[in-house]
């Protein structure tokens, strides 16, 4: 008797074997579970924190009187200061920041939330001049020194108060040590046009600041400040600057690589930043002044801040080229709890400028009222140091609960608005 013959089909189709019961179909196999891709979450880029809380602190410490710390900050060793650290990263995150935006959302969007990032570093600006000029008018009523007002140059306040406010919101007018946050603003209110020739053509972009820092020097192209004088920092100067930064977070940076890894860029950098701290040494010791031959003198002289003199910038370039030689992105301390104070006042640096503005004032009050000599100068600037790291882990701290707490928080509050990965 011949068997039955079963196919390789039966079972799967569910014909019943020759003899037995008709049975279901078989369930098919289940299919392996496939997650949904994750997104892929760039590494924040903790060296620029770092160094944009180190600008904060260098800034802080530089708005009060000589102390101890005072030598230990950059302008007592070339021709750069935390002015230009802070302005370059600036213009690296914001460019990093919005140009991701202008990319993803398109052109009108990125320029709208640029615009809205201005307001608001305007609304901060204000709302600082406004608590500043209180706390230094408090001060010079209470003890009735005048001196504070005359050295804070709030005394055309004082005389046109409804004129001088005018020229407050203008940004024509602004107190001593509040001439940073007015640049930013006219830098990052232009920030939209940059961002979309940066794009396009980037070396064009960068080769039209440089035209335009140019133009400044030949044409002394300046903005009038109000009652007189012009710009602390001149925005027609330190453009330048800002636009380099916005240039290096747009792909230069990754095109300068291999001249920032020659030996001889090594060298030209080190050689150059010897040279200028030799130089600052005849500033400081009497002996050293007739060292220097007279033409060097009268071609370097005087080393212009306001219009970011050349040397300035060459300077900063050879500090910025040996810093990303010698402490690369996976550098292990930036993860130290040493650097977390710094870094932590970097990630927030809007709130953190304002509060070194107020601190500023507060410690030149102090050193001018009591004696203390080199120990209370210490004291003041390590304390400041200290509020400046209390408030930045508390807004840190806010942010992480708010975060936990699955609400939705506003990216981190520094200068450009969002994260520098």
């Amino acid at each position: 008797m011949t068997p039955p013959v079963t196919t390789v089909a039966e079972p799967v189709t569910g014909a019943p074997p020759a003899g037995g019961p008709p049975t279901e179909p078989a369930a098919p196999p289940p299919l392996p579970a496939v997650s949904p891709p994750r997104k892929v979450v760039p590494k924040r880029e903790l060296r620029l924190d770092l160094f944009r809380g180190l600008a904060l602190w260098l800034i802080f410490i530089d708005h009060l009187p000589a102390n101890v710390l005072t030598w230990f900050t950059l302008r007592n060793y070339g021709f750069s200061d935390a002015t230009e650290i802070f302005i370059f990263i600036s213009g690296y995150t914001a460019a990093f920041v919005y140009g991701k935006a202008m990319t993803e959302l398109g052109f009108v969007v990125a320029a709208a939330r640029i615009l809205k990032r201005v307001w608001q570093i305007y609304v901060a600006h204000v709302f600082l001049f406004t608590i500043f000029l209180a706390e230094i008018s408090y001060v010079a009523t209470s003890f009735q020194n005048p001196l504070y007002s005359e050295e804070m140059g709030i005394l055309d306040f004082l005389k046109q108060p409804d004129v001088t406010i005018v020229q407050a919101l203008l940004l024509r007018f602004r107190p001593v040590n509040m001439d940073v946050l007015p640049l930013y603003i006219v830098l990052m209110f232009f920030l939209p046009p940059i961002l979309w020739l940066m794009r396009r053509w980037p070396d064009i972009t960068l080769g039209l600041a440089t035209l335009l820092y140019a133009a400044t020097w030949q044409f002394d192209l300046h903005l009038t400040a109000y009652p007189s004088g012009a710009w602390v920092f001149n925005p027609y100067a330190w453009q330048l600057l800002f636009v380099f930064g916005a240039w290096c977070a747009m792909g230069g940076a990754k095109r300068l690589s291999r001249v920032l890894a020659s030996k001889v860029t090594l060298w030209l950098a080190a050689a150059y930043l010897v040279a200028a701290f030799y130089v600052t040494l005849t500033w400081y010791t009497p002996q050293l002044f007739h060292t220097l031959p007279k033409w060097l003198e009268q071609w370097m002289y005087p080393i212009d801040k306001p219009n970011l003199d050349v040397l300035r910038f060459a300077h900063f370039l050879a500090l910025a080229a040996l810093t990303v030689r010698f402490i690369p992105r996976d550098w292990p301390a930036l993860n130290s709890p040493w650097l977390r104070p710094l870094i932590l006042c970097g990630q927030h640096s809007l709130e953190i400028f304002c509060i070194g503005i107020f601190l500023a004032f507060a410690g030149y009050f102090i050193l001018a009222e009591v004696s203390g000599g080199a120990v209370l100068h210490f004291f003041v600037s390590v304390t400041g140091i200290c509020i400046m790291s209390a408030a930045a882990w508390l807004f840190s701290w806010y942010k992480n609960v708010a975060s936990k707490a699955g609400s939705r928080t506003p990216p981190d509050a520094d200068l450009a608005g969002g994260d520098a990965a």
